[in-house]
């Protein structure tokens, strides 16, 4: 919505007053309830102004200016954080409470810490040549693949059948899955991962392991497949089967090409503890024990780990040459 010409943090400021009053937000029941023509428009409309948090308290006196964006402190309670309007031309193109805790811990945007993560890629791969623990865990989580060449087999047919299902889905619905991928955006946006780009290869590439790591492979990956692997399972069926509709090549077109290396290496990474998962869940019905199956499933997120490795590095590069 186009708030007139003037300084920016003007514009912002009308438009989060619109914001508060509801005027740019659909409600949820309203998206649930569309026609499944007006449903994309709706849910794309969600995603760029989802609606104020209940209790959002805001300082429209004191924004802060970063290039297109500006910032208005708030808080929900006794939670901090900031009210982010992104602007294009004078106008509001998102708007969204961020919380303190869920944006990107400032050091890891610095140059230090992207120095720091490419001095761990080296000190990581040699070791992987050299005689030591990080490569005995490497042979010792290949060897598990050998062993369960099955279950493997499996799991690798199971999601990345889904994503292609997803992928193929997409050329029929590709307004929905232009919604869903500015949903997807809107979440990446609001942890401030934008802040990570034109900062250079080495931070965009340790912000991305980072990410990928934590709220990928280790929150959404091993702590499900802990539960004997079923959950991990079920939560990466569904993953795989919406990443797929979200980054169809009928939406990236060209681009797609570009980014498959990027999408092999991040999504063999989450197979890979979800396959040790379901390691831990045969070693366990089969007698062995937890235990057992337990180390199978620490291999299987070391291997994923550095599956996500090599793919933050790619990605750094495609983000900055290629896309």
């Amino acid at each position: 919505m186009v708030w007139g010409q003037g300084a920016p943090e003007e514009a912002a400021r009308r438009a989060v007053e619109g914001w508060l009053r509801g005027e740019l937000s659909p409600r949820l029941e309203e998206v649930l309830r569309a026609s499944p023509e007006e449903a994309p428009r709706l849910l794309e409309r969600y995603a760029f102004f989802p609606p104020p948090p209940k209790g959002l308290s805001l300082n429209l006196e004191s924004p802060r200016v970063e290039g297109n964006r500006v910032f208005f402190p708030a808080a929900r309670g006794e939670e901090v954080g900031e009210v982010v309007v992104v602007l294009q031309e004078g106008e509001a193109r998102r708007i969204y409470f961020r919380p303190e805790g869920m944006a990107l811990p400032p050091y890891l945007l610095s140059p230090a810490a992207g120095l720091g993560f490419l001095l761990l890629t080296l000190f990581w791969l040699f070791l992987l040549f050299q005689p030591s623990p990080f490569r005995a865990w490497l042979l010792e989580a290949l060897a598990l693949i050998r062993a369960h060449r099955g279950l493997y087999l499996f799991t690798n047919l199971l999601l990345y059948g889904l994503f292609a299902l997803g992928a193929f889905l997409a050329y029929g619905m590709p307004e929905m899955a232009r919604a869903l991928q500015a949903l997807f955006g809107g979440a990446l946006e609001a942890i401030g991962l934008e802040g990570a780009l034109g900062k250079g290869i080495l931070v965009l590439a340790g912000v991305i392991f980072q990410w990928n790591f934590t709220q990928g492979l280790f929150l959404t990956g091993l702590l499900p497949a802990l539960l004997f692997g079923v959950p991990a399972l079920l939560l990466n069926a569904l993953r795989y089967f919406v990443f797929g509709f979200a980054l169809s090549p009928a939406l990236l077109g060209q681009a797609f090409l570009a980014h498959l290396p990027t999408l092999l290496l991040e999504l063999q990474a989450y197979i890979l503890v979800t396959f040790g998962g379901l390691v831990l869940l045969a070693k366990a019905a089969g007698g062995e024990g937890y235990r057992k199956g337990f180390r199978g499933l620490l291999l299987a997120f070391y291997l994923g780990a550095l599956f996500l490795l090599l793919a933050a590095w790619y990605e750094a590069w495609e983000v900055s040459f290629l896309l």
